[in-house]
């Protein structure tokens, strides 16, 4: 088959799987207490951010622009914008995944599905909003329940995301209260509510944990289980909380360690895992931003095993905008996949970019 370099002719438009959407002003966020310094001054806002902001937190968000201010239609669209030079084709529509939205209430987190139906989508250049990936933790006694909820808020609900990153390493973000959540007795009891009602599950966890994401699929064969990120390999790229990167050999035994556990997951076939977080910075990415050459030249290791181990119908694009903003432009992403892609044909790419996401969250 004859490689492509661009998009066009390929596929009619992107469908982009994974984005998040925040007001910390209109909607509570961790972030809330931190947006009116970051209006009245972005450098006093930078110049707290060690007494203000974990380290782990620091090194996965790099500045406090993205989590501080909104991110909203909008927002997306401007930085969508250069898309179509890049790769031929624009940004059609997006998969917005839960973003830190903060509740106590048991039904509470239905609240971010809802308020995400009143925003301008599909207006005024905005992209098109086809799915909602909302959180929901299977050990809670209103587990179902709110499955129901976060449906019953929007006909675009498809699954959840309960994130469950782990290390030992204290200076890293925890989003899990312990190691192993997702082969705990508790998680694994409760996630049959999300099986009957054959919802998707998002699995943000880190390298060292993709085994976890091998129980819970090997539990539940019939149910699509969607890697975020590669699984990320904290301080791949450079130093990042209190010990991980230090060395070459540190470095490298990540990356071996992790082909191995990619490799295995993959043998579940109800795995699909999203080529996103190109340029997460909890990778351990350097303060300079990047250009398309380089994302190509960083992540071609994560990229192109991924796509000899999962194949081409079982992955998705994903920016995970605006997380990756610190390190990047938005049309660098589509451009650096195109490129590494391209030699493979366009049947991949169109898989990659469009075809996968129909299927998977049912769009």
């Amino acid at each position: 088959m004859t490689s492509v370099s661009t998009l066009s002719g390929v596929v009619p438009a992107i469908i982009d799987t994974h984005i998040h959407q925040w007001d910390p002003f209109t909607t509570p966020r961790t972030a809330s207490p931190l947006a009116p310094i970051y209006k009245l001054s972005p450098r006093l806002l930078n110049a707290l951010m060690p007494l203000l902001i974990s380290k782990g937190n620091r090194d996965m968000i790099r500045t406090p622009e993205n989590a501080a201010r909104p991110y909203l239609p909008p927002n997306y669209a401007s930085d969508v914008a250069g898309v179509p030079d890049a790769v031929g084709v624009p940004v059609e529509s997006v998969v917005h995944i839960q973003a830190d939205w903060k509740t106590k209430e048991p039904l509470g987190h239905a609240g971010e599905t809802a308020w995400l139906e009143t925003l301008p989508w599909g207006r005024n250049g905005n992209p098109q909003l086809a799915a909602i990936v909302g959180h929901a933790d299977p050990r809670e006694l209103h587990f179902g329940q709110l499955l129901d909820a976060h449906a019953e808020a929007s006909p675009r609900f498809r699954g959840i995301r309960a994130m469950a990153t782990w290390h030992d390493d204290k200076g890293t973000v925890r989003y899990a209260d312990g190691p192993g959540r997702l082969r705990s007795r508790d998680f694994l009891a409760g996630f049959a509510a999300l099986a009957e009602r054959k919802l998707t599950f998002d699995a943000y966890v880190y390298s060292g944990q993709l085994s976890d994401v091998g129980v819970l699929a090997a539990e539940y064969p019939e149910t699509t289980i969607v890697l975020d990120h590669f699984a990320p390999l904290l301080g791949w790229l450079g130093p990042i909380g209190k010990t991980l990167g230090r060395t070459q050999a540190d470095r490298d035994r990540y990356l071996a360690d992790w082909r191995e556990g990619i490799s295995a997951l993959a043998e579940h076939g109800n795995v699909v895992a999203k080529l996103s977080g190109l340029a997460f910075p909890v990778l351990g990415m350097p303060t300079a931003r990047w250009g398309r050459a380089e994302v190509v030249e960083q992540v071609a290791p994560l990229v192109l095993h991924t796509v000899d181990s999962f194949g081409a119908d079982r992955l998705m694009f994903g920016s995970n905008f605006p997380m990756d903003r610190a390190i990047t432009n938005y049309p660098n992403l589509p451009g650096a996949l195109v490129d590494l892609l391209a030699p493979r044909g366009g049947d991949l790419l169109r898989k990659v970019f469009r075809e996968n996401a129909q299927t998977v969250y049912s769009l």
